[in-house]
């Protein structure tokens, strides 16, 4: 079992805070590493992961740019334990599920966490609430630059850093940022955002990343590439489109409200109704539900909840943090009792305006 009760709260990044959180929940930076002399994850014997994961893990719990950081060795925890991991964004779906020696260390506050032997020897993350690129990479670059102190890494003049996946050679940085877009989404202009982002080099995913769909109008949006282009490409590629894209929700979400007033109020107060007194609600149907809350709550339509409230039911409400918080292992529908119930009491506090549009 886990050492501390992270169920029971959501990491700092989903506090609803940082730029233009109204759109952007969070921005992530991540470095893929391995240690020179040593052969890729899949390439390596048990023995010498074992023997990475002791010297990563020793690495990454003794860093001055990441002070307080605790190591979970996933082969120690159980299948709920490693998936309220990946429900956190702490680590991949396929480290969760992957075998043999590996594990992650996270930081107090989950800003941060270096998942070790996934696909690369290190798999290392900041995610910051909000549009905060800049201050992510600034922690990131620190903690990479410690990290080499302690392990040299695998370096090739020519290619840069060499990564188990070709996408990854070269500066090995992946960046992203996770949006929240029911405006878009509601007036059918996703497809031309995505299209325009995949002209240049970025790729659109779901909530979970790699695999995962978008739903509850939540969207990841990352670079592809990184070989041949420096991380301040990358860096400015992103700083460049996600306001753009923070700026089209913002116009759509006000021609909403302005055009068809009633309409918005309408489809916000139906999500809201409908999970204060479901008494049976899925995992997908309760992420559709409440992107209408909190879309709600950015436009002044619920009061008595702000974005940290709604931001960390999306979190609480997954099926490994529902079952740590009942304390025991849920069949399906149990786990849809369950989050019904809860969902009925955490939004016992909130309350519809009494006018009947979003705008008055």
């Amino acid at each position: 079992m886990m050492p501390t009760k992270r169920h029971e709260s959501v990491g700092g990044w989903m506090s609803g805070g940082g730029r233009d959180s109204d759109v952007v929940i969070s921005s992530r930076v991540r470095l893929a590493r391995n240690v020179a002399g040593h052969r890729f994850v899949n390439r390596a014997s048990a023995e010498e992961r074992r023997e990475l994961a002791d010297k990563l893990a020793e690495a990454a719990t003794h860093l001055e740019a990441a002070p307080h950081m605790e190591y979970f060795d996933l082969t120690a925890l159980d299948d709920t334990d490693r998936a309220l991991l990946v429900e956190r964004h702490l680590i991949s779906r396929e480290h969760a599920d992957a075998e043999g020696p590996r594990g992650v260390a996270v930081g107090a506050d989950e800003t941060i966490s270096i998942m070790v032997n996934e696909e690369d020897h290190l798999r290392m993350q900041v995610l910051h609430g909000g549009f905060e690129l800049d201050d992510a990479w600034a922690l990131m670059s620190r903690i990479d630059d410690e990290m080499e102190q302690h392990v040299p890494y695998a370096f090739e003049s020519e290619y840069g850093y060499l990564t188990a996946c070709p996408t990854n050679i070269g500066t090995g940085l992946r960046v992203s940022a996770m949006l929240h877009l029911p405006a878009l989404a509601m007036t059918r202009e996703l497809q031309r955002v995505f299209n325009a982002a995949a002209k240049i080099d970025f790729i659109v995913r779901g909530l979970y990343g790699e695999g995962t769909q978008g739903h509850g109008d939540f969207f990841q949006l990352s670079n592809q590439k990184t070989l041949g282009r420096s991380e301040e490409e990358v860096l400015d590629n992103l700083r460049v489109v996600i306001p753009q894209i923070v700026r089209y929700e913002r116009k759509v979400r006000d021609a909403m409200v302005k055009e068809h007033p009633r309409q918005v109020a309408d489809r916000i107060g139906r999500a809201y109704g409908i999970l204060c007194n479901a008494r049976m609600i899925s995992s997908e149907e309760a992420l559709h539900l409440l992107s209408q809350v909190r879309l709600g709550v950015n436009l002044g339509v619920i009061h008595g909840m702000d974005l940290t409230a709604a931001n960390r039911l999306f979190i609480l409400t997954r099926p490994a943090h529902l079952q740590k918080i009942e304390g025991r292992d849920l069949e399906s529908n149990e786990r849809d009792m369950v989050r019904a119930d809860f969902l009925r009491k955490s939004l016992a506090g909130a309350r519809m305006s009494p006018s009947d549009s979003a705008n008055e």
